[in-house]
């Protein structure tokens, strides 16, 4: 909950940035009913923490419920369908992460990124951390590597499916790195955790917001951070570039969009709210000790970068020869 002066301004900034669409709308309110934040995975991954994270903070600016609505499925893709094709009245948004960028993955994908949707907010940046099960014989990136190299297509890591970041940020290790290894696929980030812990695989990357009580818990040792700096909150656990595979990087992220054609006043009180809360430092301090690096920025911003990320991951699927499905 925010402190009562500040809920009071942001209810206040709220009520401003909405007269605008008070006379576009019938009722003269937005929103007037519950606003969905459809997820395509599972309760208690990345994605699914940012979501919740953000809809409580809507939830109070608006004095109306963000529910998250959890449609796991085809690496992201069916919960994105949903989104694409529901009424574009402001009430149905995504919370998409790293993998709807990659559309060369999909045979068939029944929506088409550049088009289907209005790009709103990049909430955060979500660095993945590289982790081992405790009875793997290998504290560092390094050690894993001459482990994997020995026992070549023997060693299984998870990911949380055919095409999540988690997967290409393994794909993009191994071919750096020299390495032969299974990919064993989870519906999400958190069964692929679940994989990891009951011993199923010998590693993975996932979202730190996801390993860190199982890190903590000791049932997890993290060995690497896949973007160019250290996280907060796993400050003694060097980058993989920093552990020996110079120049790795492989960031995930989370996103909110909209259908394609919401009304242009919805999408600026929502952009607006969204920007001003992820400024709250509570809000900030909390994601930032999570793992995430907070975002919040405009939509012509995160519809820029969207465009960035499509081809940077298309290389990383083409050198690593992923097949559509």
């Amino acid at each position: 909950m925010f402190a009562t002066p500040l809920r009071t301004a942001l209810l206040c900034a709220a009520a401003v940035t909405c007269a605008p669409l008070a006379q576009a709308q019938p009722d003269g309110r937005y929103p007037a009913k519950p606003v969905r934040i459809v997820v395509g995975f599972g309760a208690g991954g990345g994605t699914d923490i940012a979501a919740r994270a953000i809809a409580v903070k809507l939830s109070e600016v608006f004095n109306t419920s963000f529910v998250v609505d959890n449609r796991p499925g085809a690496a992201g893709n069916l919960a994105g369908d949903i989104v694409a094709k529901s009424n574009p009245d402001g009430y149905t948004m995504l919370m998409a992460n790293s993998t709807i960028a990659i559309p060369s993955l999909s045979a068939n994908l029944p929506f088409d990124i550049r088009k289907d949707f209005t790009p709103l907010s990049l909430v955060a940046l979500g660095p993945s951390v590289l982790v081992v099960h405790p009875t793997v014989p290998a504290s560092t990136v390094k050690e894993l590597v001459a482990l994997a190299k020995g026992k070549p297509k023997q060693l299984l890591f998870g990911s949380g499916g055919v095409g999540n970041v988690t997967h290409l940020a393994m794909e993009l290790l191994m071919s750096t790195a020299g390495v032969e290894m299974v990919h064993v696929p989870y519906k999400g980030g958190a069964p692929s955790v679940v994989g990891l812990v009951s011993g199923e695989v010998q590693m993975l990357f996932t979202s730190i917001p996801t390993a860190l009580p199982q890190i903590t818990a000791g049932k997890m040792r993290a060995i690497g951070v896949s973007v160019a700096k250290r996280n907060p909150a796993l400050p003694n656990v060097p980058t993989i570039a920093e552990a020996g595979i110079p120049g790795y990087y492989a960031a995930s992220w989370y996103g909110l969009l909209l259908p394609a054609n919401v009304a242009k006043p919805v999408v600026d009180t929502l952009a607006k709210e969204i920007s001003t809360a992820m400024e709250v430092p509570a809000i900030r301090d909390s994601m930032t000790r999570q793992g995430f690096e907070p975002v919040g920025n405009r939509p012509a911003e995160f519809a820029k970068f969207i465009r960035e990320e499509i081809p940077r991951w298309e290389r990383v699927v083409r050198n690593a020869n992923i097949k559509a499905e």
